[in-house]
């Protein structure tokens, strides 16, 4: 499985011989190794050649175009090391290489012309960089098109493929074989004189003027259609990808960003002697295509791609607005007044005038990109307003999810809550996209809902800062989702006293109208009869007088049924204490010894706590009976902080952990539930089964 893992992770084709197994980490490190020794011998030759020598050469230090490759030397030996078979490994680790070779040719061209004759492989030096070079440009069209599987696409855009490398190929073929006078001619800058003793034209070819010429013209356009179609199967590659391979092309699609800000920087201020705008873009590259191969979940990619293009464009932005001051202010005073008055009158109108106005625009340009999220207060004080305003469950939600898609300037946001009865309530500002990433809603440990925003997109990626500011927000929309889903019980709850108060004045009406009064009714007909037999046949009217007195019995028992269906006399008649020591005599089996113990403050209760109490022990003993099989049964009755704690504990067979709650123990959580209390039924390691309840004295709710 591991292994299988490993290879998921890395695009290879198939699994390697083992001969190429041993053979390719091998070239890797030895790639590695002879990258940074001619990196070395490139830094040896900088030191050892003198200044005048290089101005004489018209040539810079070589260890510039050598850095490129030493910063592509440990990702192409990592990617030779992990993923042999992919032929990105070979590109990236090539690249270097070739890099490193080019500075250090470089170099001991500008070195060896010193001497006179110049000292041996000078004019190999000098063919590899002025010809063999141009090579370089064939490496990011080839990377292009086989990252991330070392595969060209297939279909009609390899024929788009092969087409972009034959563009691409085109310039290092002509350069090849164009014999250098006429490669003078076409760039109008004549080779140095020192090295005209070397032997320019190794591999050019007898071509004539009018036909190099035109080629080396449509080289150079076509050399540009060499990149942009390989960007444009880049473009096609990452619409078709998904998973992992998706990831893997945002990666490179997040190195092609940075790299366009770093070359935008080296545009707005150019370097003065050293430019390390291209071995940094390059370097940048090669550490993203190794993470896209090797690691592409290493870190989110989307948010860092996200906010690499937010925040990299904006602090652009401001760069150029700051310099379009600068310079618009300068050309104002710059006519009348000298070069160094202007300049010190241009830097005092900056910093009274656009200095102050400068975070202010920021802050407005990042809220128009990023939305309110710059001013955290506001966001929070401005849901919490749109709270106070939104009257109902629906119109709460909805001014969570516009609050954080303004906050936010999302293009989507949904809320989703968990209502009574089970049923989820979702509000949604804006139209859901295909992805989603989900953020719960919890308050005080409990999840009451789910926050959605979009899972792709610049404005989907957030920061450390916005995280906190989100995680401030859901507080709010916990408690309001909490607020909102307790209005809902609460209403539910309502409804059901006002239905439970209706069946049951139904029920007492039934019973007295369709039992007591008829036989009430029966009473009275049976002593007029006796009163009218009374005289005349006596014994008949005693007969009739026993039976009103059956009925009047019957009548009485019937009185009394109702009174313990509302109030159980036993409550009043022996305490609470002493009504349910008599259940607990009457519903358990003689041979099971029962203990009621009442602590202080269990007398003089409020009806309905008494009454709960009592039911709820009374349905616990029930179960005792019905199901423990106990010998001993222990209750409990404790005031405890203003709530009535009532324990039955048994030392029985206990309750199974798959088995399912009957109505019994429902009902105790529900008679619990309605006081504002709590009901929990356990089963200690030690055997048996304890129901506590908790029912607040004082009304309320328990914590």
């Amino acid at each position: 499985m591991a292994v299988r893992d490993r290879q998921a992770a890395t695009p290879a084709a198939a699994a390697p011989t083992a001969t190429s197994g041993r053979v390719a980490p091998v070239l890797g490190w030895a790639s590695m190794a002879a990258t940074l020794l001619a990196a070395a011998g490139t830094i040896a030759l900088d030191v050892a050649t003198p200044e005048a020598a290089r101005v004489v050469a018209e040539s810079g230090p070589g260890w510039e175009i050598a850095l490129p490759g030493l910063l592509l030397a440990v990702p192409g030996a990592l990617l030779l090391h992990r993923a042999r078979r992919n032929a990105v490994s070979w590109v990236v680790a090539g690249t270097g290489l070739f890099w490193a070779l080019d500075g250090l040719a470089s170099s001991w061209l500008t070195y060896a012309v010193q001497s006179d004759p110049a000292l041996p492989g000078a004019s190999a030096a000098f063919w590899f960089v002025s010809r063999l070079g141009a090579w370089l440009l064939l490496c990011l069209p080839l990377l292009l098109l086989l990252y991330p599987d070392g595969r060209l696409p297939s279909g009609r855009w390899r024929t788009v493929s092969y087409a972009g490398i034959a563009c691409a190929a085109l310039l290092p073929v002509l350069l090849l074989i164009t014999p250098s006078a006429i490669a003078e001619r076409r760039s109008g800058e004549p080779v140095p004189a020192i090295y005209r003793s070397l032997d320019l034209d190794p591999t050019s070819l007898p071509l004539p003027e009018g036909l190099l010429l035109p080629l080396l013209e449509l080289a150079f356009p076509l050399g540009v259609l060499g990149v942009l179609l390989p960007v444009a199967v880049v473009v096609h590659r990452l619409r078709e990808a998904s998973g992992d391979d998706r990831r893997r092309m945002r990666w490179l699609l997040w190195a092609g960003a940075v790299d366009g800000l770093v070359m935008l920087t080296a545009v707005l201020f150019p370097a003065s002697t050293l430019g390390y705008d291209l071995p940094l873009a390059v370097g940048l590259t090669g550490l993203a295509v190794t993470l896209g191969i090797l690691r592409p979940r290493i870190v989110d990619i989307d948010r860092l791609l996200g906010g690499t293009l937010v925040y990299g464009g904006l602090a652009a932005g401001v760069v150029l607005l700051d310099l379009a001051v600068l310079a618009g202010v300068g050309a104002l005073v710059g006519d009348r007044l000298g070069e160094r008055d202007a300049t010190l009158l241009t830097l005092l109108l900056v910093a009274a005038l656009y200095v102050p106005l400068r975070s202010a625009l920021w802050r407005i340009v990042r809220r128009w990109v990023l939305g309110e999220r710059e001013d955290p207060y506001r966001v929070v004080s401005g849901l919490a307003e749109r709270l106070e305003r939104s009257d109902g469950t629906d119109e709460q939600l909805m001014a969570v999810a516009a609050a954080v898609a303004e906050a936010f300037r999302s293009p989507y946001v949904g809320v989703e809550v968990e209502s009574a009865g089970g049923r989820h309530l979702v509000a949604e500002h804006g139209t859901r996209p295909s992805a989603v990433q989900s953020l719960p809603i919890a308050y005080r440990g409990e999840q009451v809902g789910r926050l959605l925003l979009p899972r792709d997109g610049v404005r989907a990626q957030l920061v450390t800062r916005d995280e906190r500011l989100l995680a401030d927000v859901v507080r709010q929309a916990a408690a309001a989702a909490r607020a909102s889903a307790l209005a809902a019980q609460l209403q539910a709850s309502r409804e059901q006293l006002v239905t439970a108060r209706e069946e049951e004045r139904r029920r007492l009406r039934r019973d007295l109208h369709d039992g007591l009064g008829p036989s009430l009714g029966a009473v009275v007909l049976r002593i007029d009869t006796a009163r009218n037999l009374a005289r005349t046949r006596p014994d008949d009217a005693d007969s009739v007088l026993r039976q009103a007195r059956d009925d009047v019995a019957a009548a009485l028992a019937d009185v009394r049924r109702l009174v313990h269906d509302l109030r159980p006399p036993a409550l009043d008649d022996l305490g609470l204490a002493g009504a349910v020591r008599q259940q607990a005599e009457r519903l358990l089996a003689p041979g099971v010894a029962v203990t009621v113990e009442a602590g202080p403050g269990t007398v003089g209760l409020p009806a309905a706590v008494e009454v709960a109490a009592y039911r709820i022990a009374s349905e616990a003993l029930a179960n005792v009976a019905r199901h423990a099989r106990a010998g001993a049964v222990r209750v409990c009755l404790a005031c405890d902080g203003g709530r009535l704690v009532v324990t039955v504990a048994d030392d029985g067979v206990g309750i199974e952990p798959a088995a399912p709650a009957g109505v019994g123990l429902v009902s105790l959580r529900e008679r619990a539930a309605e006081l504002g209390g709590r009901c929990s039924v356990t089963c200690p390691p030690e055997g048996g089964t304890v129901v506590r309840a908790e029912l607040p004295v004082g009304g309320g709710v328990l914590g």
